[in-house]
């Protein structure tokens, strides 16, 4: 599979990672829309939003829970964004479910 966050997970590609377990891994995005940045992927290879099946809600609950922390602990403490962009006109160009965490600036809708 030529999946860049599936080479990211298994440390064939490095990143800047924030967090990592052994479901999920959390880096900063490399073009970053907002001071606080960070993506958060399973490491299991799951295409997009449209693909979470019942097997998955373990690790989907996992990735909120693990945002929260991440956000805490990077001092988001007045609010954050998660996005999840699923299929090609929602603009999603990396064909692995990945949650974009995004903070540290008063964001807008909609838009950045």
């Amino acid at each position: 599979m030529d999946c860049i966050f599936c080479k990211i997970a298994s440390k064939e590609i490095p990143s800047e990672k924030v967090y990592e377990d052994n479901q999920i891994v959390a880096f900063n995005d490399l073009d970053p829309q907002a001071p606080v940045h960070v993506l958060i992927i399973p490491k299991k290879h799951i295409q997009s939003a449209d693909q979470i099946t019942d097997d998955d809600k373990e690790v989907i609950g996992k990735i909120f829970v693990v945002a929260s922390k991440i956000a805490k602990e990077l001092g988001l403490e007045n609010g954050y964004r998660i996005v999840n962009n699923c299929g090609e006109d929602s603009g999603q160009t990396v064909q692995h479910l990945h949650f974009h965490l995004m903070g540290g600036r008063k964001m807008h809708w909609p838009a950045g």
